[in-house]
């Protein structure tokens, strides 16, 4: 099982520059607030990443949205779905860029974002 721990993790792998922003997130708020670290901190950068067409990064990052949507545990999966999916459908032209490089769980996941927005 992934976890949100594990998911914001291997997102401040694929952007370093994350981890500081997390860091000062948390001294602000006293904790870690996971929907604000994603939508204020991560999704940009991956909104940003799909934008430049940066191919390669965009195939990893994917990958692992796509490993999340099969492996998540309920609490990551809810998270994942109603902030980093439903952002990503946020912008018509960002989500034609990305769906290329969507699997078919993480494209099943967005399209019920969607739905639910």
């Amino acid at each position: 099982m992934i976890t949100i721990d594990d998911f914001i993790e291997q997102m401040v792998s694929f952007f370093p520059t994350t981890c500081v922003e997390i860091e000062e997130h948390v001294n602000i708020f006293g904790e870690r607030l996971d929907t604000i670290v994603i939508e204020d901190i991560l999704m940009p950068n991956v909104i940003e990443m799909v934008k430049k067409h940066e191919n390669q990064k965009i195939k990893r990052v994917f990958d692992y949205f796509e490993q999340v949507s099969e492996e998540a545990d309920d609490y990551l999966l809810n998270i994942f779905s109603i902030t980093t999916l439903e952002i990503l459908g946020n912008d018509i032209s960002i989500l034609e860029i990305a769906k290329p490089y969507m699997g078919p769980k993480t494209t099943q996941y967005q399209k019920e974002a969607d739905i639910d927005i």
